[in-house]
């Protein structure tokens, strides 16, 4: 699966869990697969992140890397 898809069935998962009626054992089995996706998601983007650092470099023999401020809720 892509990155967007991924984000895609996170939004779904978010959904479902806020439906009255998933029941106990549906709601365990989406929060165990939101888990999954949340690392896998996570990986990716700390993996982008690096490849963003390399690229802003201002020269060969000096990495220069821009911070990259998390927004907060």
């Amino acid at each position: 699966m892509s990155f967007e898809s991924d984000l895609k069935r996170m939004e779904e998962i978010t959904e479902l869990l806020r439906k009255d009626d998933t029941g106990l054992e549906e709601s365990i089995k989406l929060y165990e697969e939101a888990s999954a996706l949340g690392r896998k998601l996570t990986k990716t983007l700390t993996e982008i992140r690096r490849k963003v650092e390399m690229v802003t470099s201002e020269d060969e023999a000096e990495l220069a890397t821009e911070s990259v401020e998390e927004e907060e809720e």
